[in-house]
């Protein structure tokens, strides 16, 4: 039944944050044009959900899709603690699959925060002198590579092998770039894998603009989500030359694709100690960037901010420290733009107000908290009762948006919304409790604000066993959807086929 489209009748549904009494719903021409008991199918198709659940389809308010693509191609690091675990993993991968004659291998997801020994160059050499080995981190940040990668990328001579910030972006880009109808396929797949999820919604802000491919894409036939797609400063002259404004669709694209923001990338991130923070990280108080990297002056975020907004484009600034936002913050309250501060993860008491009073949006990754809680509680130490403060925001009436930053967590809003729900994962005790949100507050976040199914409203929906506002932790984690919809065609559908079809 995937990727039918048509009128349905969507028999015996309870709404999540509505009425737990079965209900009938409505599709005709993609939108809900009717709720209620009893309904009169007409000439619709029925489908009986016996007593399912539906909510509104869900968003990822943050994903680097290709990156989400490519890394799921690639050597998988995440499980290493150490250098050494790491060049395990290489090792192995080098005996078992090696890339082809000139290729090199690639790896994602390592993280060196805490490990008891250091990324060199030399580590890698000893195992692959020859193979060119591009390793990179979880949080997109950093790069390792052998001798034979760093010279090939122009590095040759670097003391460690370990590239930070715009070295280690412009080697990512290098190695992610594959034909174009291979990386399409991927993100075809990725998209499928998404659907299944219950998503019909990401804002893709992947570092090249991808209004072009996604365009593309949906020609081609990848049609299982709506995307908004970002542009960085290098691109912004030119979107702005196109006309084009957020939330303008891109032609031939059947309304998918539409110009989302601006994004500019203001400080660094925590597990490479370059978040720019008020203070300095424990060990670097007398080393040079010992409270991280500023990427962007002052000033010069002000003029993007102002030539984007200016142009109907709204800005999203990352911002990751709490020096980081401040500034963020200062910049929107002097452009008088609204938008969006992406990760917030430190922020200053004082700054909390501010994000409800400048009407700027906390997009967080509720998920990042439970990667980092222990990386935080090392070069944060006294601070993480601000860190990834998702309640503190809230009740500062501030707006939040839930994201994964795909490939840094997982694309999945359930991983997300359980992460901000519960504050825990692998059976520990939940991290600063009190920064938990409401479970109906995680799905509004997740869902473009919406917070149950309305009559009038797109038919983008997802179909679930069980009632996701009273679901455990693990429940979320593990959360089985039954059915996606997307603009009344089911981009996902598990159903029990006839079974559950009701015939005219």
């Amino acid at each position: 039944m995937t990727g039918e489209m048509g009128d349905v009748l969507l028999r015996s549904a309870r709404l999540v944050g509505g009425s737990a009494e079965p209900l009938d719903v409505l599709v005709e021409d993609g939108i809900v044009t009717a709720v209620g008991a009893g309904l009169d199918a007409g000439g619709a198709r029925q489908l009986d959900l016996g007593g399912r659940w539906v909510a509104p389809g869900l968003w990822d308010s943050h994903v680097h899709m290709d990156q989400w693509a490519l890394t799921r191609q690639r050597l998988d690091l995440s499980s290493a603690t150490s250098a050494a675990g790491v060049t395990f993993l290489v090792e192995q991968r080098l005996q078992a699959k090696p890339p082809e004659t000139g290729q090199p291998l690639i790896g994602y997801g390592f993280q060196d925060g805490l490990w008891p020994d250091a990324p060199t160059r030399e580590l890698l050499d000893a195992i692959s002198a020859d193979v060119p080995v591009v390793l990179v981190s979880k949080d997109l940040h950093a790069a390792w590579l052998n001798t034979s990668a760093l010279l090939q990328h122009g590095h040759a001579g670097h003391p460690t092998g370990l590239l930070r910030e715009q070295a280690a972006f412009d080697v990512n880009v290098r190695v992610s770039a594959v034909p174009e109808e291979q990386l399409d396929g991927w993100v075809a797949e990725a998209v499928d894998a998404a659907a299944a999820r219950g998503v019909v919604g990401i804002v893709d802000l992947e570092m090249t603009l991808s209004l072009d491919r996604w365009a593309r894409r949906v020609t081609g036939g990848t049609r299982g989500l709506r995307v908004r797609a970002g542009v960085y400063p290098h691109d912004l002259e030119a979107v702005i030359a196109r006309g084009l404004r957020s939330g303008d669709v891109i032609e031939g694209t059947d309304g998918l694709v539409t110009m989302g923001p601006f994004k500019i990338i203001t400080d660094g991130s925590l597990n490479t100690r370059t978040a720019y923070c008020h203070d300095p990280y424990p060990g670097l108080e007398d080393a040079h960037e010992g409270q991280g990297i500023l990427t962007v002056d002052p000033d010069q975020l002000v003029g993007h901010l102002r030539r984007a907004s200016s142009a109907g484009l709204v800005p999203a600034v990352h911002a990751i420290g709490d020096a980081a936002n401040t500034l963020a913050l200062d910049a929107f309250e002097e452009v008088g733009c609204g938008g969006s501060i992406e990760h917030a993860q430190l922020v200053h008491e004082a700054d909390f107000e501010r994000f409800a009073r400048l009407g700027v949006v906390a997009s967080v990754q509720p998920e990042h908290a439970m990667d980092d809680r222990d990386v935080a509680d090392r070069f944060w130490a006294g601070r993480t009762h601000r860190a990834f403060a998702f309640a503190s925001l809230v009740t500062a009436g501030a707006r939040i948006t839930l994201g994964s930053d795909a490939p840094v967590a997982p694309l999945d809003p359930w991983v997300s919304m359980a992460a901000a729900i519960s504050r825990a994962r692998d059976g520990r005790e939940p991290w600063h409790a009190e920064q938990r949100v409401l479970a109906s507050v995680a799905l509004a976040a997740s869902t473009n604000g919406r917070t149950t199914l309305r009559m009038g409203s797109v038919a983008d929906l997802v179909v679930t066993d069980t009632d996701p506002l009273v679901a455990t932790d693990d429940q979320l984690r593990s959360f089985d959807v039954a059915a996606t919809m997307l603009g009344g065609r089911w981009t996902h559908f598990t159903l029990d086929g006839d079974a559950d079809i009701v015939q005219r």
